[in-house]
């Protein structure tokens, strides 16, 4: 699995980076029955701030932005893993294909922390050297987080991502 296949999982609600039941189901490929069993069979590994339990707004917002039929056709409301939450499920869940979604799973939302350091960090820093840095590590963790599996050679790939505050463009030239 790559980690741009978590990274298209991940939506925001409530001002928090999650996961849809659903979505988790089909990265660890079983049904979202049974990730919503291991839950269930486990409350106590679950507390508040785990597991967000999405509203009618929430869901018909999702339907909307994401066009997610699994959710859209589904009759009961969907649950949110946070970050925390994916790591218990982590505990719970067993198996070859667990074991490795899971370490995606946490790579990704690694990289995703470490870039939203990396640029926040950028845009304080008045250094041009520091700043070159950063805008290097900062276009590599986007190359890692796009495709893992880019081997070109001798090309360029020119990355442009438009923050609220700032655009930021980084060109990754990777040689076999």
């Amino acid at each position: 699995m790559k980690l741009k296949q978590v990274e298209e999982k991940i939506i925001t609600i409530r001002d928090q980076k999650v996961i849809l039941d659903s979505d988790v189901a089909i990265l660890y490929e079983v049904e979202t029955m049974r990730i919503n069993e291991a839950v269930k069979n486990n409350p106590t590994k679950f507390p508040d701030g785990y597991i967000i339990e999405l509203n009618k707004e929430e869901k018909a917002e999702v339907i909307e932005n994401f066009d997610n039929p699994k959710v859209k056709f589904s009759p009961v409301l969907p649950k949110a893993f946070t970050e925390r939450g994916l790591y218990m499920l982590a505990t719970i869940l067993k198996g070859e294909k667990a074991t490795q979604t899971t370490i995606d799973i946490i790579e990704t939302f690694t990289k995703i922390r470490e870039l939203s350091r990396t640029v926040a960090e950028l845009s304080e820093v008045s250094d041009e050297k520091k700043q070159k840095s950063l805008m290097q590590r900062s276009g590599e963790i986007i190359a890692e987080i796009l495709d893992e599996d880019l081997q070109v050679t001798d090309t360029e790939t020119s990355i442009e991502i438009n923050f609220a505050l700032m655009k930021f463009k980084h060109t990754v030239k990777r040689k076999k």
